[in-house]
């Protein structure tokens, strides 16, 4: 199993949605209305995603052809 990073490109406030739907071979767009969806649910959600946020690593920048 490949680690969680979140991506460089493709990442909106912090990537933690393009990180997951990576993860689970979806979309970024339909994770993200996933999210927004489950805000209507009680629970932690902001919470995880700001911890997920701080925890999960960003991607690797792409090195210079030179």
């Amino acid at each position: 199993m490949a680690a969680i990073t979140r991506p460089r490109e493709g990442r909106m406030l912090g990537g933690v949605c393009a990180a997951l739907a990576q993860r689970f071979g979806t979309s970024a767009t339909t994770m993200r209305i996933a999210f927004l969806a489950s805000c209507l649910l009680p629970g932690p959600q902001f919470l995880l995603y700001i911890a997920l946020w701080f925890l999960l690593p960003s991607g690797k920048q792409a090195s210079p052809a030179w």
